[in-house]
C-alpha cells in the first residue's frame, strides 16, 4: 500500500526518510526487502496482459522489483526529477545514459575534467562505434561555446570534477547545448543531491555512484539516472531491460537505509572539509588547497551561486610531487588510503597512480592532476582528529622529502 498521505512537497530531509516509501499488507516500518528474481501471476491471462503492457505487475527483477522501485522514487522526489532508473553501479548508469541515446554518426561534447572510467567510456568506447567525441575545457565558457556551435546530441560533465575539483557554469553550458539539439548529462557525485540540483539549472539528465555519499559507509555498489519520465520510459528504460544493469534489491534496500541520514552525513562531512582545508591552507608543505567552499577557489563566485556547500572533497598538492605525496599518506594513522570517496570514514587517494593513472600523463597535467596532488575525502571524524592526523603525516615527513615539498 503506497504512503499516499506523505506529501511530493516535503523538505528534503523528511522525502529522505519518507518518500517513495510502499508498504506491504503487513504494514512495516522499515522499507520491505524484496529478495527476489520473479514475480508470479493469477492466470495466464493476467501474464500475458502483464508483457502486452495492459496491465502493472512486476515481471522480473531485471525489468523492476518494489525495493527498487521505492529507491528510485525517493531518489527522483529528492532530486526533482520526473523519473528515475537505478543501476548495479555508477559506471552502468554512466554507460547506460550515454549509450541508450547515442548512435553511429553522432556527436557529443564532453568536459575533459571527468573521473578516468567516465574518460576511458568518452574518449576510447564511444569512437569504437562511429561516434563523434569533443572535449572542452570545462571552466572555459568559450571553449562550450565553439564545441556547441554545431549539431550536437549530448554532452556530459562534471561539476565539481574529479578529482580536482573543477566547475562548470552549468546554467549557460544547458543553454547553448540545448541550441545545439543536445541532452546534458551532469554527474552531480562531488556535489550530492543536497548541495546543487543540476535540473533546477537547465541539465536533462543526473548521473549517481550511488556507492558513495547515498551509501556513505562504504557497503554496496549502485547507480542512478534521472530524467524526465519521457526519455526514460523511451530510451533508458528499454536499453536498462534489454542490456541488464540491474541493481540488486539487498543494495537498493541498503541505499534507502543510507538516504535516512544523507542530510546530516553530507552536512557534518562538509563542515569537517572546511576546517581541513582551511587547515592544509596554512602548511608550508603544501603548495595549493583546492575546495569550492574557500574564497581562493579560482571560481569560488561559481560555486557560491550554484552550490549550498564546498562539497565533502578536498584537493591538495605538496610541491615534492608524487614522492612527498606517498610519504604524506604513509604517515598517516586516521586516515585511511584508499580510492573510495563519500565514505562516514577519511579517505586518501593519489589520483595520478590509481583513479587517473589510465589517462596520459600530458593529459593529467593539463587537468592539473600533478604527481604530488592528493585527493581527501571527509568522512564522520571530528574535524579536529583529522587535523591532527594530517598535521603529525606532515610532521614526520623524512628531512629530504621536507625539503623538497616546502
Amino acid at each position: 500500500m503506497p504512503n499516499d498521505s506523505i506529501p511530493n512537497t516535503l523538505r528534503p530531509a523528511t522525502q529522505l526518510v519518507h518518500g517513495g516509501t510502499v508498504r506491504s499488507n503487513f504494514g512495516e516500518t522499515s522499507e520491505a526487502l524484496f529478495l527476489t528474481s520473479g514475480f508470479v501471476y493469477d492466470s495466464a491471462e493476467q501474464a500475458e496482459a502483464t508483457f502486452k503492457g495492459e496491465v502493472t505487475h512486476y515481471q522480473y527483477s531485471r525489468f523492476g522489483n518494489p525495493t527498487v522501485a521505492m529507491l528510485e522514487k525517493r531518489l527522483a522526489l529528492l532530486e526533482g526529477a520526473e523519473a528515475c532508473i537505478a543501476t548495479a553501479t555508477g559506471m552502468a548508469a554512466v554507460h547506460a545514459a550515454l549509450l541508450s541515446h547515442l548512435k553511429t554518426g553522432d556527436r557529443m561534447v564532453a568536459s575533459r575534467a571527468l573521473f578516468g572510467s567516465c574518460y576511458w567510456i568518452v574518449t576510447t568506447l564511444l569512437p569504437r562505434y562511429g561516434i563523434e567525441t569533443v572535449l572542452v575545457d570545462g571552466a572555459d565558457l568559450d571553449q562550450w561555446r565553439e564545441a556547441l556551435s554545431k549539431p550536437t546530441a549530448m554532452v556530459l560533465l562534471e561539476s565539481p570534477s574529479n578529482p580536482m575539483l573543477e566547475l562548470v557554469d552549468i546554467k549557460p553550458v544547458c543553454d547553448l547545448a540545448h541550441k545545439a539539439g543536445a541532452l546534458v548529462v551532469v554527474d552531480n557525485v562531488f556535489a550530492t543531491p543536497l548541495l546543487q540540483k543540476p535540473i533546477q539549472l537547465g541539465a536533462d539528465i543526473v548521473i549517481y555512484s550511488c556507492t558513495k555519499h547515498i551509501d556513505g559507509q562504504g557497503r554496496v555498489l549502485g547507480g542512478a539516472v534521472l530524467g524526465s519520465k519521457a526519455w526514460i520510459e523511451g530510451t533508458l528504460k528499454p536499453f536498462t531491460r534489454n542490456t541488464g544493469p540491474a541493481l540488486s534489491p539487498f543494495n537498493a534496500w541498503l541505499l534507502l537505509k543510507g538516504l535516512e541520514t544523507l542530510s546530516l552525513r553530507v552536512d557534518a562531512a562538509t563542515r569537517g572539509a572546511a576546517a581541513v582545508a582551511d587547515f592544509l591552507a596554512t602548511r608550508p608543505e603544501i603548495g595549493r588547497v583546492i575546495y569550492p567552499g574557500r574564497a581562493d577557489h579560482p571560481q569560488a563566485e561559481l560555486a557560491r551561486r550554484q552550490m549550498t556547500g564546498g562539497s565533502t572533497l578536498v584537493a591538495f598538492e605538496l610541491a615534492g610531487g608524487k614522492q612527498a605525496a606517498f610519504a604524506m599518506m604513509n604517515q598517516l594513522k586516521l586516515i585511511a588510503v584508499s580510492n573510495n570517496l563519500g565514505d562516514s570514514k577519511s579517505l586518501a587517494t593519489h589520483p595520478a597512480t590509481t583513479t587517473h593513472s589510465k589517462v596520459s600523463a600530458e593529459e593529467r597535467a593539463r587537468l592539473g592532476i600533478s604527481d604530488g596532488a592528493i585527493r581527501l575525502s571527509v568522512g564522520l571524524e571530528d574535524p579536529a582528529d583529522l587535523i591532527d592526523d594530517l598535521g603529525q603525516a606532515l610532521g614526520n615527513l623524512p628531512q629530504a622529502v621536507r625539503a623538497a615539498a616546502e
